[in-house]
């Protein structure tokens, strides 16, 4: 297999770089590499920087402040780098689906429990996705349901874009909207020399390590870092966008990008929480609409009104992303087509779980009396620990030389793979001993 797999890489097939350079050369054929090489990385890791993840962010800010949590994003970005190289190589290398890998060489129980729980955490990331994006629009006025249709009706409108290329670069500039989040942090007027010392000197918590609250809230940190969708995504996108083997350094700087951005925006998201210590009453219980409306004397209209803005994007961005690695695993399960590059009517299966699942999750927040925030945060959790069966079967594709040939997983980056199984094995420990003990 690895000898057929390299083969049919290297000798038959054009990688995605030599298509997308064509006959140019010099600084024109460094721009279009520059332009080619954004895609799947960077969507899937700003993608994890959903609103639910942005809500469990400003939630950390706002009971912490200023604190360890922010160098603790940048601490972590290794970890989200580590995890879509592999699956992207996995991906460009042997040009088989993650579910049917799993299928021939863990059988059956592992490849649908793993898709189970895809399912299962997708969901809830997809009703944060519409907590988030309706929290601005009702605050303008909109009434819950006519800001719940909006939004389903935007995260549907990629799919009316025909082919991989078009939708890809739609998403990136979804993507890029982030950058409002840091307009909205600058206003809220922090402190510099306070933001300096927390990654300069380790801080002192006068509210304990030990403390469940903060552990709760770490692991939540932790947990946002990587997602079940992130990996069936990625490896997806990089067979739609034909991807191969040659194109690893590519698909690296691709990733290399998107664990840069990721923990940037995330950081200025816990900044803008930041400012809202002790201005937000009973905070477990507020919603994403009070969260924006306390920023207000914080950050002023302007600065509210752009965190809101970043927040349905951060939701539209990952609902398109998470409903469409749902769409490719379900569809794969069913061996039906299963690609952007394919009309909605070409793939109707394909299409329909994107919209079925996002029709639950726009219903599912219409039910009254829901602790908006503090799902947030318990959805990055219960993600992370589903996700911990995903991460051994990777580190174990990735470092099979009968799967992946020479381009196999050294020792070294073997043990950063075990690294990130045993975090995630922890957090989900420490999970289930805090929920036994409450």
């Amino acid at each position: 297999m690895t000898e057929s797999a390299t083969t049919y890489h290297e000798r038959e097939r054009i990688s995605f770089a030599e298509k997308m350079a064509g006959g140019r050369v010099g600084p024109a054929r460094r721009l279009w590499l520059l332009w080619a090489l954004l895609g799947p990385g960077i969507i899937s890791m700003l993608a994890n920087n959903d609103s639910g993840g942005m809500i469990s962010y400003t939630m950390t800010g706002a009971t912490f402040g200023i604190s360890l949590f922010l160098p603790l994003l940048f601490l972590l970005a290794p970890v989200g780098y580590n995890f879509q190289e592999m699956s992207m190589r996995l991906s460009a290398v042997t040009q088989a689906d993650y579910r049917e890998l799993l299928l021939r060489h863990f059988g059956r129980f592992w490849c649908y429990g793993s898709i189970s729980a895809l399912a299962l955490a997708n969901l809830l990331y997809i009703i944060t996705e519409f907590v988030g994006m309706t929290a601005g629009l009702t605050l303008v006025g909109l009434p819950l349901w006519a800001a719940d249709l909006l939004s389903f009706i935007f995260v549907g409108g990629v799919t009316f874009f025909i082919g991989y290329w078009p939708k890809e670069r739609v998403i990136l500039f979804v993507g890029a909207i982030n950058v409002v989040f840091i307009a909205a942090a600058i206003l809220s007027h922090p402190d510099p020399a306070e933001i300096g010392k927390v990654f300069t000197s380790w801080p002192k918590l006068s509210w304990g390590l030990g403390s469940n609250g903060m552990l709760v809230f770490i692991m939540a940190t932790i947990g946002n870092t990587v997602a079940p969708f992130m990996l069936y995504f990625q490896n997806s996108a990089t067979i739609d966008k034909e991807l191969t083997a040659k194109d690893l350094r590519l698909g690296r700087a691709d990733i290399a990008l998107g664990a840069i951005l990721q923990p940037l925006f995330a950081m200025a998201v816990m900044i803008c929480g930041a400012g809202l210590v002790g201005k937000v009453a009973n905070l477990d219980s507020s919603n994403p609409a009070d969260l924006i409306s306390a920023l207000v004397p914080v950050a002023g209209h302007l600065g509210a009104s752009l965190f809101a803005i970043g927040l349905f994007n951060a939701g539209w961005l990952a609902a398109i992303t998470i409903s469409l690695s749902s769409s490719y695993a379900v569809a794969s399960a069913f061996r039906s087509k299963r690609s952007l590059n394919h009309r909605i009517l070409e793939a109707p299966r394909f299409y329909g779980v994107y919209f079925g699942s996002l029709l639950l999750g726009a219903i599912i927040i219409l039910i009254p009396g829901l602790p908006l925030n503090i799902m947030a945060v318990f959805t990055q959790i219960i993600a992370a620990m589903l996700l911990v069966p995903d991460l051994i079967f990777l580190v174990l594709l990735t470092s099979n030389p009968g799967i992946m040939g020479e381009y196999v997983s050294r020792w070294w980056k073997q043990m950063v793979g075990w690294a990130i199984v045993a975090l995630y094995a922890a957090m989900s420990a420490v999970t289930i001993y805090l929920t036994l003990a409450a």
